[in-house]
Protein backbone atom coordinates (compact mmCIF):
# COMPACT_ATOMS: atom_id res chain seq x y z
CA UNK A 1 0.00 0.00 0.00
CA UNK A 2 1.21 3.25 -0.67
CA UNK A 3 1.36 6.25 1.63
CA UNK A 4 0.75 8.88 -1.18
CA UNK A 5 -2.90 8.08 -0.89
CA UNK A 6 -2.71 9.92 2.31
CA UNK A 7 -1.41 13.30 0.87
CA UNK A 8 -3.48 16.18 1.13
CA UNK A 9 -3.42 20.00 -0.32
CA UNK A 10 -2.47 21.34 3.17
CA UNK A 11 -2.97 24.56 1.62
CA UNK A 12 -6.19 24.22 0.86
CA UNK A 13 -6.92 21.93 4.39
CA UNK A 14 -5.53 24.75 6.51
CA UNK A 15 -7.86 27.14 4.45
CA UNK A 16 -11.01 24.98 5.04
CA UNK A 17 -9.96 24.20 8.54
CA UNK A 18 -9.58 27.99 9.73
CA UNK A 19 -13.05 29.34 7.95
CA UNK A 20 -14.67 25.96 9.69
CA UNK A 21 -13.37 27.28 13.20
CA UNK A 22 -14.46 30.98 12.73
CA UNK A 23 -17.96 29.89 11.47
CA UNK A 24 -18.45 27.34 14.00
CA UNK A 25 -17.19 29.49 16.80
CA UNK A 26 -19.85 32.29 15.31
CA UNK A 27 -22.58 30.50 14.62
CA UNK A 28 -24.50 30.50 18.12
CA UNK A 29 -22.91 33.72 19.07
CA UNK A 30 -19.10 32.54 20.46
CA UNK A 31 -16.70 34.38 19.93
CA UNK A 32 -13.89 32.54 21.73
CA UNK A 33 -12.55 29.22 22.29
CA UNK A 34 -10.73 26.83 24.90
CA UNK A 35 -8.64 23.89 24.33
CA UNK A 36 -6.43 21.33 26.21
CA UNK A 37 -3.07 21.92 25.38
CA UNK A 38 -1.43 18.50 26.24
CA UNK A 39 2.11 19.07 24.53
CA UNK A 40 1.25 16.38 21.97
CA UNK A 41 0.83 17.02 17.89
CA UNK A 42 -2.57 16.70 17.91
CA UNK A 43 -3.56 19.97 20.22
CA UNK A 44 -0.56 21.29 18.72
CA UNK A 45 -2.26 21.46 15.54
CA UNK A 46 -5.09 22.78 16.84
CA UNK A 47 -4.07 25.61 19.12
CA UNK A 48 -2.14 26.89 15.85
CA UNK A 49 -4.53 27.08 13.64
CA UNK A 50 -7.19 28.49 16.95
CA UNK A 51 -4.84 31.17 17.08
CA UNK A 52 -4.70 31.57 13.65
CA UNK A 53 -8.59 31.61 13.10
CA UNK A 54 -9.82 33.85 16.25
CA UNK A 55 -7.02 35.78 17.34
CA UNK A 56 -4.92 34.44 20.13
CA UNK A 57 -6.31 36.64 22.50
CA UNK A 58 -9.67 34.34 21.76
CA UNK A 59 -8.04 31.43 22.75
CA UNK A 60 -7.35 30.01 25.74
CA UNK A 61 -5.13 26.92 26.44
CA UNK A 62 -5.13 25.09 29.24
CA UNK A 63 -2.53 22.82 30.69
CA UNK A 64 -3.38 20.01 32.68
CA UNK A 65 -0.62 17.89 33.78
CA UNK A 66 -0.87 14.69 36.66
CA UNK A 67 2.02 14.28 38.73
CA UNK A 68 3.31 11.13 36.35
CA UNK A 69 2.98 13.27 33.40
CA UNK A 70 6.02 13.51 31.19
CA UNK A 71 7.86 17.01 32.09
CA UNK A 72 8.60 17.02 27.90
CA UNK A 73 4.68 17.16 27.27
CA UNK A 74 4.53 20.66 29.78
CA UNK A 75 7.40 21.87 28.20
CA UNK A 76 5.97 21.22 24.55
CA UNK A 77 2.83 22.45 25.46
CA UNK A 78 4.17 25.97 27.01
CA UNK A 79 6.40 25.92 23.67
CA UNK A 80 2.97 26.27 21.68
CA UNK A 81 1.81 28.56 23.87
CA UNK A 82 5.02 30.71 23.30
CA UNK A 83 5.12 29.99 19.58
CA UNK A 84 0.97 31.30 18.73
CA UNK A 85 0.70 34.03 21.76
CA UNK A 86 -2.47 32.14 23.05
CA UNK A 87 -3.75 32.92 26.55
CA UNK A 88 -2.77 29.98 29.05
CA UNK A 89 -3.72 28.83 31.98
CA UNK A 90 -2.13 25.63 34.06
CA UNK A 91 -4.30 23.54 36.25
CA UNK A 92 -2.75 20.90 37.99
CA UNK A 93 -5.16 17.14 38.16
CA UNK A 94 -3.10 15.45 40.50
CA UNK A 95 -4.93 16.08 43.70
CA UNK A 96 -8.20 15.62 42.32
CA UNK A 97 -7.76 12.58 40.32
CA UNK A 98 -5.77 10.76 43.15
CA UNK A 99 -8.89 11.71 45.53
CA UNK A 100 -11.31 9.97 43.34
CA UNK A 101 -9.27 6.89 43.35
CA UNK A 102 -8.38 7.08 47.41
CA UNK A 103 -10.66 4.55 47.96
CA UNK A 104 -9.25 2.20 45.49
CA UNK A 105 -5.39 2.32 45.13
CA UNK A 106 -5.03 -0.24 43.13
CA UNK A 107 -7.27 0.67 40.42
CA UNK A 108 -6.18 -0.33 37.10
CA UNK A 109 -4.27 2.30 34.42
CA UNK A 110 -7.17 2.07 31.98
CA UNK A 111 -9.82 3.37 35.18
CA UNK A 112 -7.09 6.12 35.97
CA UNK A 113 -6.14 7.24 32.41
CA UNK A 114 -10.58 7.62 31.25
CA UNK A 115 -11.10 9.39 35.11
CA UNK A 116 -7.62 11.89 34.03
CA UNK A 117 -9.19 12.67 30.38
CA UNK A 118 -12.53 13.34 31.89
CA UNK A 119 -11.21 15.20 34.77
CA UNK A 120 -9.78 17.36 31.90
CA UNK A 121 -12.53 17.66 30.13
CA UNK A 122 -14.39 18.85 33.30
CA UNK A 123 -11.99 22.15 33.51
CA UNK A 124 -12.39 23.09 29.43
CA UNK A 125 -16.02 22.82 30.04
CA UNK A 126 -15.99 25.00 33.37
CA UNK A 127 -13.63 27.40 31.95
CA UNK A 128 -15.97 27.26 28.68
CA UNK A 129 -19.10 28.45 31.49
CA UNK A 130 -17.17 31.31 33.21
CA UNK A 131 -15.61 32.89 30.45
CA UNK A 132 -18.62 32.30 27.37
CA UNK A 133 -15.81 29.83 25.23
CA UNK A 134 -16.35 26.97 22.82
CA UNK A 135 -14.80 23.79 23.76
CA UNK A 136 -12.80 22.98 20.57
CA UNK A 137 -11.62 19.37 20.22
CA UNK A 138 -8.40 17.82 19.54
CA UNK A 139 -9.42 14.29 18.64
CA UNK A 140 -8.23 13.01 15.08
CA UNK A 141 -10.09 10.49 12.55
CA UNK A 142 -7.72 7.80 13.16
CA UNK A 143 -8.45 7.87 17.10
CA UNK A 144 -12.01 8.29 16.81
CA UNK A 145 -12.41 5.75 14.25
CA UNK A 146 -10.48 3.08 16.67
CA UNK A 147 -12.24 4.40 19.78
CA UNK A 148 -8.92 5.35 20.85
CA UNK A 149 -10.15 7.66 23.37
CA UNK A 150 -12.12 8.19 26.47
CA UNK A 151 -15.97 9.45 26.07
CA UNK A 152 -16.68 12.36 27.69
CA UNK A 153 -13.68 13.04 28.08
CA UNK A 154 -10.70 13.85 25.35
CA UNK A 155 -13.34 12.83 22.81
CA UNK A 156 -15.48 15.92 23.93
CA UNK A 157 -16.13 19.16 22.49
CA UNK A 158 -18.16 21.23 20.72
CA UNK A 159 -16.34 21.69 17.53
CA UNK A 160 -13.65 19.65 16.50
CA UNK A 161 -11.30 20.63 13.12
CA UNK A 162 -9.06 17.67 12.95
CA UNK A 163 -11.90 15.09 13.57
CA UNK A 164 -11.47 14.03 9.54
CA UNK A 165 -8.05 13.76 9.59
CA UNK A 166 -6.19 11.03 10.03
CA UNK A 167 -3.18 10.86 12.59
CA UNK A 168 -0.30 10.36 9.20
CA UNK A 169 -2.31 13.46 7.83
CA UNK A 170 -2.45 15.57 10.83
CA UNK A 171 1.88 14.85 10.97
CA UNK A 172 1.37 16.39 7.43
CA UNK A 173 -0.33 19.77 8.31
CA UNK A 174 2.14 19.90 11.24
CA UNK A 175 5.17 20.00 9.04
CA UNK A 176 3.24 22.27 6.61
CA UNK A 177 2.09 24.49 9.59
CA UNK A 178 6.30 24.25 10.68
CA UNK A 179 5.66 23.11 13.82
CA UNK A 180 8.49 22.80 16.31
CA UNK A 181 10.45 19.45 15.09
CA UNK A 182 10.47 18.57 18.62
CA UNK A 183 6.66 18.12 18.84
CA UNK A 184 6.42 16.36 15.32
CA UNK A 185 8.66 13.74 15.28
CA UNK A 186 8.11 12.64 19.18
CA UNK A 187 6.37 9.15 19.80
CA UNK A 188 2.86 9.68 20.16
CA UNK A 189 1.40 9.33 23.69
CA UNK A 190 -2.23 10.05 25.41
CA UNK A 191 0.78 10.57 28.47
CA UNK A 192 -1.11 9.03 31.43
CA UNK A 193 1.82 7.27 32.94
CA UNK A 194 5.50 7.22 32.62
CA UNK A 195 6.36 5.56 29.18
CA UNK A 196 2.99 5.52 27.72
CA UNK A 197 2.61 5.42 23.93
CA UNK A 198 -0.60 5.02 21.40
CA UNK A 199 0.94 2.67 19.21
CA UNK A 200 1.81 0.12 22.08
CA UNK A 201 -1.58 0.37 23.39
CA UNK A 202 -2.82 -0.26 20.06
CA UNK A 203 -0.32 -3.20 18.94
CA UNK A 204 -0.25 -1.55 15.35
CA UNK A 205 1.26 1.86 13.91
CA UNK A 206 -0.64 4.56 12.73
CA UNK A 207 0.80 4.95 9.59
CA UNK A 208 -0.82 0.59 8.39
CA UNK A 209 -3.77 1.44 10.63
CA UNK A 210 -4.50 4.69 8.61
CA UNK A 211 -3.57 2.70 5.22
CA UNK A 212 -5.82 0.13 6.36
CA UNK A 213 -8.67 2.55 7.22
CA UNK A 214 -8.43 4.52 4.39
CA UNK A 215 -8.98 1.21 1.74
CA UNK A 216 -12.02 0.55 3.82
CA UNK A 217 -13.83 3.51 4.25
CA UNK A 218 -12.67 5.97 1.53
CA UNK A 219 -12.13 3.04 -1.20
CA UNK A 220 -14.84 1.13 0.41
CA UNK A 221 -12.83 -1.95 -0.59
CA UNK A 222 -13.80 -5.59 0.72
CA UNK A 223 -12.34 -7.80 2.83
CA UNK A 224 -10.82 -10.01 0.00
CA UNK A 225 -9.75 -6.84 -2.05
CA UNK A 226 -7.77 -5.43 0.87
CA UNK A 227 -6.50 -9.00 1.87
CA UNK A 228 -5.24 -8.80 -1.93
CA UNK A 229 -2.75 -6.00 -1.38
CA UNK A 230 -1.13 -7.82 1.43
CA UNK A 231 -2.73 -6.65 4.29
CA UNK A 232 -2.83 -9.31 6.94
CA UNK A 233 -5.77 -11.07 7.82
CA UNK A 234 -5.48 -10.56 11.65
CA UNK A 235 -4.65 -7.24 11.10
CA UNK A 236 -7.53 -6.81 9.13
CA UNK A 237 -10.24 -8.25 11.45
CA UNK A 238 -8.61 -6.34 14.60
CA UNK A 239 -9.25 -3.39 13.16
CA UNK A 240 -12.51 -3.60 11.59
CA UNK A 241 -13.56 -4.81 14.93
CA UNK A 242 -12.08 -1.91 16.73
CA UNK A 243 -14.38 0.19 14.33
CA UNK A 244 -17.25 -1.59 14.55
CA UNK A 245 -17.32 -2.21 18.69
CA UNK A 246 -16.50 1.75 19.08
CA UNK A 247 -19.08 3.15 16.97
CA UNK A 248 -21.15 4.02 19.63
CA UNK A 249 -18.45 6.11 21.25
CA UNK A 250 -18.82 8.23 17.46
CA UNK A 251 -22.54 8.99 18.06
CA UNK A 252 -25.02 11.22 20.07
CA UNK A 253 -26.58 9.53 22.62
CA UNK A 254 -29.30 7.11 20.88
CA UNK A 255 -32.91 8.06 21.68
CA UNK A 256 -36.11 5.82 21.25
CA UNK A 257 -37.99 7.03 18.94
CA UNK A 258 -41.86 8.16 19.48
CA UNK A 259 -42.39 11.05 18.08
CA UNK A 260 -41.99 12.46 14.31
CA UNK A 261 -39.24 14.99 15.53
CA UNK A 262 -36.56 13.45 17.75
CA UNK A 263 -34.11 15.31 18.50
CA UNK A 264 -30.67 13.84 17.34
CA UNK A 265 -32.57 11.81 14.36
CA UNK A 266 -34.63 14.71 12.80
CA UNK A 267 -33.92 17.88 14.38
CA UNK A 268 -29.92 18.43 13.95
CA UNK A 269 -29.53 21.77 12.67
CA UNK A 270 -29.81 24.82 13.79
CA UNK A 271 -31.75 25.93 10.49
CA UNK A 272 -34.57 23.79 11.25
CA UNK A 273 -35.47 26.91 14.25
CA UNK A 274 -35.41 29.37 12.36
CA UNK A 275 -38.90 30.65 11.14
CA UNK A 276 -40.17 30.76 7.48
CA UNK A 277 -39.65 33.89 6.20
Amino acid sequence: MNTQSLHLNYVLTEEILLAFIRNEISKFGFETAVLGLSGGIDSAVVCELAAKALGPDNVLAVLMPYRTSSSESVEHARMMVERTGVLCEEVEISDVVDTFFEKEPDAEKLRMGNVMARIRMLYLYDASARDGRLVIGTSNKTELLLGYGTLFGDMASAINPIGDLYKTQVWGLARYLQLPEEIVSKTPSADFWEGQSDEADLGFGYGEADLLLYLMLEKRMSRAAIIQKGVDESFYDKVRKMVVKNQYKRMMPVIAKISSRTPGIDFRYARDWQEVK
